[in-house]
């Protein structure tokens, strides 16, 4: 009885004779939008629709209301001028919120035309 042959395990491969080429990859012609960009996102960098029109906060008023009846309201009015209010309780933040009115018409950083009226 003859032992059957083996399949060779290992494969033998050829030596390069030289360097190999890498392969180069062949771009398509640049017509239209880029590849990889979706649909209806601007490529170009365009100005932005917020511009500075100048305008600052400078006077602020904060209430505090909950929305039960049996807690008492508070609030806060300042500005940047150091007007600085504080109110606890219904009839003392109504009051505050009419002061703060007040304040917005007669603030030299709201109204400047009104600085030079006040110290004549």
């Amino acid at each position: 009885m003859s032992t059957p042959s083996r399949p060779l395990l290992k494969s033998i491969t050829t030596t390069p004779t030289g360097p190999a080429d890498a392969p180069q990859r062949v771009d398509p012609p640049a017509v239209g939008e880029p590849k990889g960009v979706a649909e209806g996102v601007p490529t170009a960098v365009r100005t932005d629709p917020q511009k500075d029109d100048g305008r600052r906060p400078v006077a602020w008023l904060r209430i505090i209301a909950p929305p039960s009846w049996s807690v008492t309201p508070s609030a806060r009015s300042w500005c940047t001028c150091g007007y600085e209010r504080h109110a606890i309780g219904r009839a003392a933040v109504l009051q505050l919120v009419a002061a703060h009115g007040e304040h917005r018409t007669s603030c030299p950083l709201l109204n400047p035309s009104l600085e030079g009226r006040a110290a004549a």
